[in-house]
């Protein structure tokens, strides 16, 4: 089966949500551009919006080697985007970036300085904390020996420019392009369905749960209105996704009330033998909870849990009644022998809360970490899992 074939399948189906997993090398990146081709409308213009690794590749590092890296900065390349670069401002990124917790601060410069043209670089900075401190502290002795100096400090004094790492660009990228999902003008001119494809690259365990988070809002926002496809070769996201879609507390939201049928299709995209297939995906737990676990087991023996560990917990519980074939973790909460599962439940539904784990990864409570190892030992031993 050809990518153009399969993008066709896909267009053709009335579910309004997709969600693909794709071995490496099967072309899920391909299928993006084969599946913006089989939709253009009779002029030849696209009729949806993308992001996929040309999104990205829209950005290159200027590292100004020749001035020690001074002026380091991330260069956008010129795309039929920058017409809509003037819809949105620093600020409505900043908004999109508060959940990740960023380190740093950023500013947009404009070609030739003009807006209309669109953004020519973005550069990032952090502050100098060691200078600040140092002359607050100058400040309060000149003070004290009667030196009378102006209150007013000027922040742009501490800003370093600095190269912000992999991760942190490809978080970046995609809240930019969240933002712009968002913003009237290209999502209004092609309304027909977003095109995702993997935007967690290079991301770690806690960034890719916040990432399926907002993937998640974009799915609640749009889906009546267009269709949304979104591949990854990430199963930890997909399988997030797929168990929030299909088993989740919203899970309802995404049943046709009249034919009870689903809104969301999963699959599976794989080749074997330079062929490639699209096959219905009815496992959607896979192997992931086997990598939570590991992850969490390394947690707990370094005596090294978060908060947000405990989001990672429930995912794995709502992993393993999925594959039991029952709706909710608290029924595999009795079966390992935890006493009034249904309160444990209603505090691990509290501390998972998007509102918690997105920004409180400080060490857990006393209280909370007693709560978890009992659940997570007494999870090993009921399953005997190898870790």
């Amino acid at each position: 089966m050809s990518l153009e074939t399969i993008a066709t399948q896909i267009k053709d189906l009335q579910e309004k949500i997709v969600l693909v997993y794709a071995f490496n090398t099967s072309g899920k990146t391909r299928l993006s551009t084969a599946f913006k081709d089989v939709t253009k409308d009779v002029d030849e213009n696209h009729t949806g919006v993308y992001y996929n690794a040309f999104s990205e590749d829209l950005f290159a590092w200027d590292n100004d080697i020749e001035h020690d890296e001074a002026n380091v900065r991330l260069i956008v390349k010129k795309s039929s985007l920058n017409q809509f670069h003037t819809l949105f401002t620093e600020e409505d990124v900043t908004k999109k970036l508060e959940q990740y917790k960023p380190r740093y601060t950023f500013f947009f410069k404009f070609l030739e300085n003009n807006p209309e043209k669109g953004l020519e670089s973005v550069s990032f900075f952090i502050e100098d904390t060691e200078k600040k401190e140092e002359d607050r502290r100058k400040r309060e002795e000149d003070k004290k020996n009667g030196i009378d100096l102006d209150d007013k400090i000027d922040p742009d004094e501490y800003k370093i420019q600095i190269k912000i790492s992999r991760g942190e660009e490809r978080i970046f990228v995609w809240c930019l392009f969240l933002t712009m999902f968002e913003v009237e003008g290209w999502t209004d001119e092609q309304d027909a369905h977003f095109f995702i494809d993997d935007p967690v690259s290079s991301l770690d365990e806690h960034n890719i749960f916040v990432t399926a988070t907002t993937l998640y809002e974009l799915i609640e926002k749009n889906y009546e209105q267009r269709k949304i496809i979104i591949t990854t070769h990430h199963i930890g996201l997909y399988s997030i996704l797929a168990n929030w879609l299909t088993k989740g507390e919203k899970a309802h939201k995404y049943i046709d009330s009249r034919t009870k049928v689903s809104k969301v299709k999963l699959f599976m995209l794989a080749r074997k033998d330079n062929e490639v297939s699209l096959e219905p995906f009815k496992n959607s737990v896979f192997l992931y909870h086997l990598h939570l676990l590991q992850t969490l087991d390394k947690s707990v023996q370094s005596n090294d849990l978060v908060t947000f560990h405990s989001a990672l917990l429930r995912q794995v519980l709502e992993n393993i009644a999925s594959f039991l074939g029952v709706g909710q973790f608290s029924y595999v909460l009795k079966q390992i022998g935890i006493d009034n599962e249904g309160v444990v439940s209603n505090i691990l539904n509290i501390l998972a809360h998007e509102k918690v784990y997105r920004y409180q990864t400080e060490k857990m409570t006393p209280d909370n970490e007693v709560l978890f190892k009992d659940i997570f030992n007494k999870l090993k031993d009921k399953y005997q899992f190898v870790l």
